[in-house]
């Protein structure tokens, strides 16, 4: 099984995804660092020289090769999607088609504060804002029913740990 991960930046998508791989004994993906990896650039260095449309492309491109280079792999996989992934309807049906989509749905007040721990200079779209709780808020309004639609199960993080999140991924998992 394809567990893939998605939600908004700083609901804590790429150590969840770390964790429940290592609890699951399989590969784990994260999109972004695989198009940094291949593309040679950070995400913020493609969205300031490409612009935001190219990178979305480039996510569906890596995101179609990972489904493609692994759909005959004999073990589980755990993808970390980047925030922004799904908005892409061709990124939504390949995850709809190729993995089970758990939405990490965090509150403002999470996304902002853990946000506010990791900095924001890495985080192209929230560049530059001078208010980060409304551009969150505002995002996250945008978001959130593409988030709820694509995913298959949807999970409140706001005070776990990622192993506790990884463990209510696990349960929720079995029985599919």
């Amino acid at each position: 099984m394809t567990i893939a991960l998605t939600g908004f930046m700083g609901c804590g998508k790429s150590h969840v995804a770390a964790c429940l791989a290592q609890k699951n004994g399989c590969f784990f993906f994260d999109l972004d660092e695989t198009i940094q990896i291949g593309e040679g650039a950070s995400v913020t260095e493609i969205f300031q020289t490409q612009g935001e449309a190219s990178f979305r492309m480039l996510e569906l491109e890596y995101l179609d090769r990972i489904f493609s280079d692994y759909a005959d792999f004999p073990t589980d996989m755990v993808l970390s999607l980047g925030g922004g992934t799904i908005l892409t309807p061709q990124c939504a049906d390949l995850i709809k088609q190729n993995a089970v989509c758990v939405y990490l749905r965090a509150s403002v007040d999470e996304l902002v504060k853990n946000l506010e721990i990791t900095g924001i200079e890495h985080r192209p779209v929230l560049a530059g804002t001078d208010d980060l709780r409304g551009s969150v808020a505002a995002l996250l309004a945008e978001r959130a029913p593409i988030y709820e639609k694509t995913a298959d199960i949807i999970l409140d993080v706001d005070g776990l740990s990622f192993d506790e999140v990884a463990d209510r991924i696990i349960a929720a998992t079995d029985n599919l």
